[in-house]
C-alpha cells in the first residue's frame, strides 16, 4: 500500500474522530440541564442499591424497597439540607459581635503587609477599606468654593414593598430550580432502582456481543467495584465529618456542626475540598478570638484529620487512591467542572472512575483506562526496556531498589529483568534496533546488573559491546566479576563441595542468564562460579578439583531448541561429576508461552522454571555445607 492511499484512509478517519468528540462535548455541555439529573440519579443508585438489596432480603418487595431506600435518601439530604441553613442563620446572626475583632486584625495584616491589602480592588478590597477606615461609614465634610465646610446628607432610597403574589412568584423563581433538578433525579432514582435487573440486561445485550458470559462477569465486576467505592467514599467523609465536628466541639469553636456537616460534603471535591471547609472554619477562628491560637488549632485539627483518615483509613478501605492517577482526578475535575458547573466538580472523580471501570471491560474505550487510570500505560518489563532504550540506567536501578523494597533480587530477576531481556532479544533478531541503541541497552543493562550486584562502582564499568550478541554482555559482566574476584572467579582454596557451578547453554544471550543466576546466588552467599558450554573442552585449572563442586546448574534461555543439548550435557555432566546435584534452569520468553511438556529430562535432580526456585533448590542442596 502507498504512502498516499494510507495518508488518504487515515485523514478521514482522523476527522471523523474530531467530528465525533466535539459532537460529544456539545452534548454533555448543551444537554447539562437533562444530564446532570440522570447522572446524579445513576450515580445514587450505585449507592442505594446495596441497601435496596439487604431490605429484599429481609422479605420486603421491589417497590417497597426501592421507596423505603429512596426516602431514606430523601430524609438525609433534608437534614443535611437543614442543618446547613440553621447553622449559616446563626452564624450570620453572631458575626456581628465579632466586627471589631475582624477590624483589628485586618488592620493589623494591612499594617504587616504595608497596604498591599488595602490596594486590593473588588469587593475584597471595599471590605478591607470598610474595615479600616476610621469614619466607620459616617458622612465627611465637603469643602466648598467659597472655602465653607458643609457635611453631605445621607439619602437611602426605598422600593415599594412588594405585593403577596411578587413575592411569592420571587420566592419560587428562587428555589424552582434546584427543586425541579431534584425532583428530577429522585424520579429518575427510583425507576433506575425498579428496573435495575431489566437495565443491566438490556447493556449486556448491547455490548456483550457473542461472549455473553464474559460480559455478565464484567458488568457486574464494574457495579460492584464501583458500589464498594461510593458506599467507601460516602462512610469515609461521613466518618471526617464527625470527627471534625467534635474536635471543633472540644475547641469551643461556634457552628462546629456547620464546619463538619460542609467537610463531609466538599470532601467529595478531589484534592481541595476538605481544605475549602478548613479556610472558612479558620477565617471564623480568627474572628472570634482576639488571638491567634485557636485559628492554628482550627487549622491543625484539620491536618490531623486529614493525614489520618488519608493515610490510615482509606488505603484500607479503597486504597490509597481512587484507581485513578493523580494528574487524571485533577484534569477530570477542570473538565467537568467547566463543562457542568459546581456540580461537574462533585461529579468529576466518580464520573471519570465509571469511564476507567468501562474502559477495563469494553475494548472500544480501553484508551480510558490508559489515560485516566493508575495502572501505568507499560509494564514492568517493557518499562525496564524502554528506559534501556533511552540509555537512562539510573531511573532503572531506583525503581528497581523501590521493588526491591518487598521482593528479592531473584524474583526482581524473573519479574522485570529476564522478561526484559527477551524483548531486547526479540528485536535484535529481527533488526529492529540501531547501533545507537543497542549501545544504549547494553550500556544501562550492564549498570543495572552491577549495581543491583552490590557494585557500588557501576558507573565506571560501561565499555562498548553489542547487545546479547558477539562475546555478549554475559562475557562482559563475567570479566568484570574476575577482575574483582580474581582469576578463575575466586581461589580453589575451599572446602569440597563448597561451589555452584553454572553452564549457560546455546548462545551468549544464555550466557547472560547464567551470569545473572551467578549474581543472585553470590547476593546469598553461595559460592558460585559460570562457564559457556564451550569451556567445558578446554583444560581445568591446575587447582581445580571435582569434589570442590556440589552443584552443576545447567541454564537455557530457549529450552524447545536446546531440549537436545540440555540431555547431553546432563549425561556429560553425570558422567564427569557422579558426586555433584545436576540441576537444569529453563528461562523461555513469558511472551511466547511454550510448551515444555515435550522436555523431560530423567537425568536431572530437579528442573526450575525460575531464579527464585533454582535459588532456593540450591539453597537447599547447599544446607550444612560451607558458603562465601
Amino acid at each position: 500500500m502507498s504512502d498516499s492511499s494510507l495518508a488518504s484512509r487515515t485523514l478521514p478517519g482522523a476527522v471523523a474522530g474530531l467530528v465525533g468528540t466535539a459532537t460529544v462535548l456539545a452534548l454533555l455541555y448543551f444537554g447539562r440541564d437533562v444530564l446532570i439529573p440522570i447522572t446524579l440519579a445513576f450515580i445514587f443508585s450505585f449507592l442505594i442499591a446495596p441497601f435496596v438489596r439487604a431490605l429484599r432480603h429481609l422479605g420486603l418487595g421491589q417497590t417497597t424497597s426501592v421507596c423505603t431506600g429512596v426516602l431514606v435518601v430523601t430524609l438525609t439530604l433534608l437534614a443535611i439540607g437543614a442543618v446547613i441553613v440553621q447553622q449559616v442563620g446563626m452564624m450570620g446572626a453572631s458575626l456581628p459581635k465579632y466586627q471589631d475583632t475582624i477590624a483589628a486584625k485586618i488592620e493589623t495584616l494591612d499594617e504587616l503587609t504595608r497596604g498591599t491589602l488595602g490596594s486590593l480592588g473588588g469587593p475584597a478590597g471595599q471590605l478591607i477599606e470598610h474595615f479600616t477606615s476610621d469614619s466607620g461609614g459616617a458622612a465627611q465634610p465637603v469643602l466648598q468654593n467659597d472655602g465653607s465646610l458643609k457635611t453631605p446628607v445621607l439619602v437611602e432610597i426605598h422600593e415599594p414593598a412588594l405585593k403577596p403574589f411578587q413575592l411569592l412568584g420571587k420566592v419560587v423563581a428562587s428555589v424552582w430550580p434546584p427543586l425541579e433538578t431534584a425532583g428530577i433525579v429522585f424520579v429518575v432514582l427510583i425507576f433506575v432502582l425498579l428496573e435495575h435487573e431489566s437495565l443491566r440486561d438490556r447493556f449486556i445485550r448491547l455490548a456483550g456481543g457473542g461472549d455473553l458470559r464474559a460480559t455478565t462477569i464484567a458488568v457486574n465486576d464494574a457495579g460492584e467495584r464501583l458500589s464498594r467505592f461510593f458506599i467507601s467514599q460516602f462512610l469515609v467523609n461521613i466518618a471526617t465529618g464527625l470527627a471534625v465536628w467534635l474536635g471543633l466541639s472540644l475547641l469551643g469553636l461556634g457552628q462546629a456542626l456547620l464546619w463538619g456537616t460542609m467537610t463531609a460534603v466538599l470532601r467529595f471535591i478531589p484534592y481541595v475540598g476538605v481544605w475549602m471547609a478548613a479556610f472558612c472554619a479558620t477565617l471564623l477562628a480568627a474572628a472570634v478570638d482576639p488571638g491567634w491560637s485557636l485559628a492554628l488549632m482550627t487549622l491543625g485539627l484539620f491536618l490531623a484529620v486529614e493525614i489520618i483518615v488519608a493515610q490510615t483509613i482509606e488505603p484500607k478501605l479503597y486504597g490509597h487512591t481512587t484507581g485513578l492517577s493523580p494528574l487524571s482526578v485533577v484534569v477530570s475535575a477542570i473538565f467537568w467542572s467547566w463543562l457542568w458547573g459546581p456540580v461537574g466538580l462533585v461529579l468529576s472523580t466518580p464520573l471519570t472512575l465509571c469511564l476507567v471501570v468501562a474502559g477495563r471491560y469494553i475494548r472500544a474505550l480501553k484508551v480510558l483506562e490508559v489515560m485516566f487510570g493508575e495502572l501505568p500505560a507499560l509494564t514492568m518489563p517493557q518499562n525496564f526496556y524502554q528506559r534501556a532504550l533511552s540509555g537512562d540506567a539510573h531511573e532503572i536501578i531506583t525503581s528497581a531498589k523501590r521493588y526491591m523494597q518487598h521482593k528479592s533480587l531473584a524474583e526482581y530477576c524473573d519479574g522485570v529483568l529476564l522478561p526484559a531481556l527477551h524483548l531486547a532479544n526479540f528485536d535484535l533478531k529481527d533488526s529492529a534496533i540501531t547501533p545507537d541503541e543497542e549501545e544504549k541497552v547494553t550500556s544501562s543493562i550492564i549498570a543495572v546488573i552491577e549495581a543491583l550486584s552490590g557494585n557500588p562502582k557501576w558507573w565506571k564499568k560501561r565499555k562498548r559491546s553489542s547487545v546479547l550478541a558477539g562475546g555478549g554482555i554475559g562475557r562482559q559482566l563475567r570479566d568484570q566479576r574476575i577482575s574483582d574476584t580474581g582469576e578463575w572467579q575466586g581461589s580453589f582454596d575451599v572446602p569440597a563441595g563448597s561451589l555452584v557451578l553454572s553452564v549457560g547453554l546455546g548462545s551468549a544471550y544464555a550466557e547472560l542468564a547464567t551470569e545473572i543466576l551467578v549474581r543472585i546466588l553470590r547476593e546469598q552467599k553461595i559460592d558460585a562460579r559460570s562457564m559457556s558450554f564451550e569451556d567445558l573442552d578446554k583444560p581445568a585449572p591446575p587447582e581445580a578439583s571435582p569434589e570442590l563442586v556440589a552443584i552443576v546448574c545447567l541454564v537455557s534461555v530457549n529450552p524447545l531448541q536446546d531440549c537436545e543439548l540440555m540431555t547431553q550435557a546432563l549425561e556429560r555432566m553425570r558422567r564427569d561429576l557422579p558426586h555433584c546435584k545436576q540441576f537444569a534452569l529453563l528461562l523461555p520468553s513469558p511472551f511466547e508461552n511454550p510448551d515444555l511438556k515435550t522436555c523431560v529430562f530423567p537425568n536431572a535432580d530437579h528442573v526450575s522454571r525460575s531464579y527464585d526456585d533454582a535459588l532456593h533448590s540450591c539453597q537447599r542442596a547447599m544446607k550444612g555445607r560451607v558458603t562465601l
